[in-house]
């Protein structure tokens, strides 16, 4: 729809008193019966461009129609995973990255086909899968992709031969040959900056880096981020079950109380929290068992440095009741074999402190309890049910 306005100049005239144009213009009829035409080109205009906005929603409405009747949308494709080792045997290593699958051979080996495979929309792979073939020193700079021939020229008789940035040169110049600088091989000496968090790959002129599965590569293309599992739109755990991101996965948990006794029982108060029913009157072992059970969960690295506060525990008084004037921390449970100890950080506040290197994978469990006093008088405790996902990566 196109909307054309032209510029109308009109000029104001004046008569004399016989009824006669002072001024060359429009008479005063020729006047009235411009501006007229003029509204009528204006209306037919203001008509179409109703119409055409009429049409366009007629439109965009049956448009919205016909995709509200369509069928669910189509689910995502899911290729079949590659767990075999390659070549059967554990001669290299698989990386996820996106939907493609890369593949690399240890130091010895050299990778026979390609080097990375992707999921297509049927469902399958493209390509076969890879071997690792064991190889003599030096032959990856013999495969043609890792050599190149050096650009030479000249110089008062003379030849000065180099190579594309990637590439050193080997041999003389006359029959030199580039050959491929394996960064990865490199910068994994002793003391050199480590190029990747994770793994490195090398590539002709240059290198990669990759992550395990379970983290991203974040945009400076070196550093590795965990994936947020628990986040996804669909549900990563069963219905009645809680879902916790760990370093490169996730675990599904479902905290339950302990079960009770003739004068113990405990009862679910949120997901992650338990308290004891009111004990009898004469019921002195009930009163001393945990007046409420929490259960907390966390995720660490591997070979984090050490002493670090993982976990505190606090106390608070109810309004209108006196609190307690003494609190006693410690390990009553788990299997830490030593690695954490519970400490006082304040007068109502007690830490639990990592102090030995931990090395992942592993899970690991410290039960703490804090026991409140009134006038040396044992008032009640509280257990702190603390599980630890270690990543078998450092970071």
């Amino acid at each position: 729809l196109i909307l054309l306005t032209c510029p109308v100049a009109f000029s104001y005239c004046s008569w004399d008193s016989q009824g006669k144009n002072t001024e060359n213009c429009l008479n005063k009829q020729q006047f009235l019966t411009a501006i007229r035409h003029l509204q009528q080109l204006l209306k037919g205009q203001e008509t179409r461009f109703a119409e055409g906005i009429r049409h366009m929603k007629s439109r965009l409405a049956a448009l919205q129609s016909s995709v509200s009747k369509a069928g669910p949308d189509t689910p995502p494709v899911s290729c079949p995973a590659l767990n075999a080792p390659l070549d059967g045997q554990k001669f290299g290593s698989k990386y996820l990255v996106d939907h493609e699958v890369h593949f690399t051979c240890n130091p010895g080996f050299r990778l026979v086909g390609p080097s990375s495979v992707v999921c297509l929309p049927n469902g399958t792979w493209t390509g076969e899968q890879p071997r690792c073939k064991a190889a003599p020193e030096g032959s990856e700079a013999a495969d043609a992709a890792f050599s190149r021939a050096p650009r030479c020229a000249q110089v008062e008789r003379t030849q000065h031969c180099s190579c594309e940035a990637g590439f050193h040169l080997s041999g003389a110049a006359a029959d030199g040959v580039c050959q491929d600088v394996n960064e990865c091989e490199l910068y994994g000496q002793e003391g050199r900056p480590r190029l990747c968090m994770h793994a490195c790959v090398n590539t002709p002129g240059s290198y990669r880096c990759v992550c395990p599965s379970g983290y991203r590569t974040l945009a400076d293309g070196k550093s590795c981020e965990d994936v947020d599992e628990c986040v996804s739109p669909q549900p990563a755990c069963p219905r009645g079950t809680v879902c916790i991101n760990t370093g490169g996965g996730f675990q599904c948990v479902s905290p339950e109380c302990p079960e009770g006794s003739s004068n113990v029982s405990y009862v679910k108060t949120s997901p992650f929290q338990c308290e004891r029913n009111p004990c009898p009157m004469d019921s002195r072992p009930c009163r001393h068992m945990p007046k409420t059970i929490s259960f907390h969960y966390l995720s660490l690295p591997s070979n984090l440095k050490t002493p670090i506060t993982l976990f505190r525990m606090a106390t608070a008084s109810a309004p209108g009741r006196p609190g307690p004037n003494s609190l006693r921390f410690g390990i009553v449970g788990g299997n830490s074999r030593g690695h954490f100890v519970m400490q006082r950080s304040d007068r109502q506040t007690g830490e639990l402190i990592l102090v030995q290197t931990l090395e992942g994978p592993q899970t690991l469990e410290v039960d703490v309890d804090m026991s409140e006093y009134l006038d040396r008088s044992f008032q009640a405790s509280h257990v702190s049910k603390v599980t630890i996902f270690v990543s078998p990566y450092d970071f």
